[in-house]
């Protein structure tokens, strides 16, 4: 049995500089930190965000509130993460719940994928967490102007997000 396989062929124009990609620890999939050399060989893999999305400070209040609300499983068990994604005016466009945090934003960004919806330049992230250096970095992949969080953010996550024009 094969179990499971994936083989990828990358096109001859495609120029991939595997130095940059290394990693020196065994890493998970939420970590985007973890055995990365140093952290300028991250901070180097993504453009800035560019969006002229403006949030209004009520609407931004109401997020945290508005997630909670949401959170299905979590008013069961008590023990999930969310993450969501939500327009500029506050209206509810993707939730979904995890044990991890960072999947619940992989979860979202990943409906978004299927919708057609990426790069998310128009939108609001809101976890459940805190906002780290990791969920920065999703957020700046996947385009997303304004991460929100409800717990405060780490030194590491508003440094990467002002050098990528991200709002935390």
């Amino acid at each position: 049995q094969l179990g499971n396989t994936l083989n990828v062929f990358l096109a001859p124009s495609v120029v991939v500089d595997f130095e940059q990609l290394t990693r020196h620890v065994f890493a998970s999939s939420s970590c985007g930190l973890c055995g990365k050399a140093t952290v300028e060989s991250v901070h180097r893999q993504f453009p800035p965000v560019t969006s002229s999305v403006r949030l209004a400070p009520e609407v931004l209040l109401q997020l945290p509130a508005k997630l909670a609300g949401q959170q299905v499983t979590f008013d069961q068990t008590g023990g999930l993460h969310a993450a969501a994604l939500f327009t500029a005016t506050g209206e509810l466009l993707a939730l979904r719940e995890d044990v991890g945090r960072h999947n619940a934003v992989d979860k979202v960004v990943g409906w978004a994928l299927r919708e057609e919806r990426l790069p998310l330049r128009r939108t609001v992230l809101q976890v459940s967490g805190r906002a780290s250096f990791e969920l920065v970095q999703k957020a700046a992949m996947a385009g997303v102007p304004v991460l929100s969080a409800v717990s405060a953010p780490s030194a590491l996550a508003v440094e990467l997000a002002q050098e990528l024009g991200l709002t935390v």
